[in-house]
């Protein structure tokens, strides 16, 4: 069977026709939801627990800020990070624009509580 469509994306190409920051391409599948994001420096997404499913961060361009329970770890290109559910998350863009994708086991909803 053939992928879909939209479960292949070319980054370059979607961050080249975003119009704007944020959410810039999703696929929700049967298991999985999978996001591209773009910062621009200063931006945040602020404080949130995720109590329902890990999320893996993968960082593809600029630098970022990211707190797990207070602690504070560096993001840049090539980095990846798995927070466990439960943990209570924060972002900074320090110099951007910060392009990355989360994953995670599909639930309901996308914006954090």
């Amino acid at each position: 069977m053939p992928l879909p469509p939209e479960n292949i994306i070319d980054i370059a190409a979607a961050l080249r026709q975003a119009g704007g920051d944020g959410p810039i391409w999703s696929v929700n599948s049967e298991q999985l939801n999978v996001n591209l994001l773009r910062l621009q420096a200063g931006d945040t997404i602020a404080a949130h627990a995720n109590a329902e499913v890990d999320v893996v961060l993968v960082i593809f361009e600029g630098q970022g800020e990211l707190t797990v329970d207070g602690a504070s770890y560096r993001l840049h290109a090539g980095r990846a990070v798995v927070v466990p559910r439960g943990a209570t998350r924060a972002m900074r863009c320090t110099a951007g624009p910060l392009v990355y994708l989360t994953c995670h086991r599909r639930r309901a909803g996308l914006m954090p509580t």
